[in-house]
């Protein structure tokens, strides 16, 4: 393990970030909302450390950086911890003002890049500007992944970058496009920022203003779901904006591969793909028989199929996709969606998307083995694989994805446990776990779509920050660094 390496990189990271701190700051100045020099002293601050650290290691670095995946994984899993903290600042230099305590600037900032849109503000329309800009932006850094961004636009991380784009890319087998990684991340980010442009465009086109089309466009392709209003996209009571907020929350839990290919003349690769048939079968099915329940049942008041066509769609796909945005009060929804609501919690979106849970294609392909299984208790000789896109997978992958669905169950419910010994209600326990863990945000109970989490204690936010994390990188990044073989020679 070449801690040089891994300091060197760590430190490029966090000059990154100072730079990005930039623009927050000067929407300070330009909104007048007194929060400039909080972004000053974070961006310094984090600039120094940062070229502390690169400046130090890079002298003890070799000329030619050659990373290996642990070195790659402990990069990612350090280098998130370090964005998070760094990321804390602001809200840290504002808590006199904002009245909240250092573990809630960690949850704050955690929630931003881990794209989960947990808040434990009650009341965000009082928030300075500049400060839900930053929510926003965190958002968006954290959806496409900071180490991918630092892939396009650092020359220099080029070598050996592929073990850190398989280390933070989600899901079991991360397509490289293009067969330089610079130009595979650089890729991925254009078609970013190409969906993030049209979505900003069509919000101003329905009259919502310029400031909450950016934070909402941010945080809708980043799936993370933190809003400039206290009550989300039910603020603006628009179905033209639920609609457009419902179509690219589905866009954005779409492995971005696929867009890559469909711009390059390859429009086939999208439709043939399996887990975006599954995906959207999914989609479809929940929405179907929300919409059903919201239509016939005698307690719901939708004037028409077509109203709660609206509001189902929007919400499986907000939690589907792990958005957390919330067009109604799904709560006062009968047990039946609320039960389908939170099973789309653990499905989440693609493999590559920018979406969180468990990822439809490890779901499918649990199928697939489980369905081999029984057949193969019927035919005890048949020889079979499980096969996806035409392609057989190997047993080293399906174990890979078995272990890795345990693993994430058992950091559940371990989870959940924990919050319960700590005074948690059951209900709110395992569905904050959940929506954390899932990179969701709202759950049931406390944490319900018009709730926050800034009524929990410290340690309760500490255990979920620690969930958030563990979720967005796919548990092994941040998880492997604990384990005392990974730092041995």
């Amino acid at each position: 393990m070449r801690i040089a390496s891994i300091g060197y990189i760590v430190g490029a990271l966090l000059v990154w970030i100072a730079s990005i701190m930039i623009l927050p700051f000067l929407v300070s100045i330009y909104y007048k909302d007194g929060f400039s020099h909080t972004f000053l002293y974070s961006g310094l601050l984090t600039l120094f450390v940062g070229l502390s650290l690169f400046l130090f290691f890079r002298a003890r670095k070799k000329s030619e950086m050659v990373l290996t995946h642990r070195e790659g994984l402990a990069i990612v899993g350090i280098g998130w911890m370090f964005a998070s903290l760094f990321g804390a600042l602001p809200f840290y230099f504002s808590t006199s003002v904002l009245n909240i305590t250092f573990a809630d600037a960690i949850f704050e900032s955690v929630s931003g890049f881990t794209t989960t849109g947990a808040s434990i503000f009650s009341n965000v329309e009082i928030l300075p500007k500049s400060i839900l800009f930053w929510r926003s932006l965190s958002h968006w850094l954290g959806g496409m992944g900071i180490i991918v961004l630092s892939l396009a636009i650092l020359p220099f991380l080029g070598i050996g970058g592929m073990q850190l784009y398989k280390a933070e890319v989600p899901g079991p087998s991360p397509d490289k496009l293009k067969p330089r990684i610079q130009d595979t991340a650089a890729s991925l980010w254009k078609v970013y920022l190409f969906f993030t442009a049209l979505q900003i465009s069509l919000y101003i086109f329905g009259d919502m203003p310029l400031f909450d089309a950016i934070c909402h466009s941010f945080s809708t392709m980043a799936t993370g779901g933190f809003s400039t209003k206290n009550v989300s996209i039910a603020f603006y009571d628009s179905s033209y904006i639920d609609i457009v907020t419902t179509i690219f929350m589905i866009i954005a839990g779409v492995n971005f591969s696929l867009y890559f290919f469909f711009t390059n003349n390859k429009a086939t690769e999208l439709f043939k793909d399996q887990e975006f048939h599954f995906y959207m079968k999914v989609f479809a099915t929940i929405t179907l028989i929300i919409t059903l329940y919201l239509t016939f049942s005698s307690y719901y008041k939708y004037g028409s199929i077509g109203e709660a066509l609206r509001y189902a769609s929007f919400q499986v796909a907000s939690i589907l996709t792990t958005t957390g945005f919330s067009s109604a009060n799904y709560e006062q929804w009968s047990f039946g969606p609320q039960g389908l609501l939170f099973l789309c919690m653990f499905i989440g979106g693609c493999v590559g998307s920018t979406a969180g849970g468990m990822k439809c294609m490890r779901i499918q392909l649990l199928n697939k083995n489980l369905s081999l299984e029984l057949h193969k208790q019927i035919h005890p000789r048949m020889v079979s694989n499980v096969k996806w896109n035409n392609k057989a997978i190997s047993s080293e992958t399906l174990k890979g994805v078995q272990s890795f669905c345990m693993l994430w169950v058992a950091l559940y419910i371990t989870c959940s446990i924990v919050l319960t010994l700590l005074g948690v209600d059951l209900l709110t326990a395992f569905t904050a776990t959940a929506a954390c863990i899932a990179n969701v945000g709202p759950g049931f109970g406390a944490v319900g779509p018009l709730d926050n989490y800034g009524h929990f204690s410290d340690l309760v936010k500490w255990v979920l920050s620690f969930a958030m994390l563990l979720g967005r990188l796919e548990i092994y990044a941040l998880f492997i660094l604990i384990v005392p073989e990974f730092w041995k020679k």
